[in-house]
């Protein structure tokens, strides 16, 4: 049975955008995969359980995800304040609150329509990839659960086994995808021939623009302007 997906407000199957075996698959995680953004969802987690000042950061939480939505955030500035928890508490603690974080926030959200897409990659023996700004602490167990090897995401620091709260490396977002994915055909011997690159945000079009098969899924209202304009597939898995 042929799995069914939202494609420019009508009904066609998956394979309908399919055009070339064995590519690689890129996902973004965070609306895209997930019915919700789970940085700002670890945010929320801490402040629930006043594992932070609830107040401040939750109102902190709030103004830079409204500047990732706008396209304005600052990431330094804003991984200096989502690492930050990191940096302050026991791996132990952490890998608790984390497993506790993953059942009340993203549980939830999984959606099987984008499990559906992965599963259709995944039988055309395409390499699976998640490309994501979100920290590889939040994202590894999310992507080890929706079964991609392969994980591009923000790099937390750690010295001695302890998050330091600072940032290694280029951050995954924006160009920064770009930068790092091409880390990433060099070190792997691989190319961008017949990929793909699922997003919902405006934010990833230097990566979309770069594939060969960019495609809009749920998009914001510019991605979606964007996305029409160039005739590029708009699907659902919501």
């Amino acid at each position: 049975m042929q799995t069914i997906l939202a494609y420019n407000r009508r009904l066609f199957p998956i394979q309908t955008i399919r055009q070339q075996a064995m590519a690689l698959a890129i996902f973004d995680l965070d609306n895209t995969l997930l019915g919700g953004d789970s940085d700002y969802l670890w945010g929320q987690y801490l402040s629930d359980n006043n594992y932070v000042d609830a107040d401040s950061y939750q109102k902190a939480n709030q103004d830079f995800y409204d500047q990732y939505v706008a396209g304005t955030m600052d990431i330094f500035e804003f991984l200096a304040f989502q690492l930050k928890p990191l940096a302050d508490n026991t791996p132990e603690q952490l890998q608790q609150w984390r497993q506790d974080y993953l059942q009340q926030k993203i549980a939830p959200i999984m959606l099987p329509k984008a499990q559906a897409l992965i599963e259709q990659h995944r039988a055309q023996d395409d390499t699976l990839m998640i490309i994501t700004a979100t920290n590889r602490f939040i994202t590894q167990p999310i992507a080890d659960q929706l079964g991609i090897p392969h994980l591009i995401a923000t790099e937390a620091e750690q010295i001695n086994g302890r998050y330091t709260g600072k940032v290694e490396g280029t951050p995954s977002f924006q160009q920064g995808k770009v930068a790092r994915l091409h880390d990433w055909l060099a070190n792997n011997n691989a190319d961008l021939k017949g990929s793909y690159f699922y997003s919902d945000s405006h934010n990833d079009l230097p990566l979309l623009e770069l594939v060969d098969h960019p495609v809009a899924v749920d998009p914001d209202p510019n991605l979606n302007i964007t996305a029409t304009q160039r005739g590029w597939p708009i699907l659902s898995l919501r």
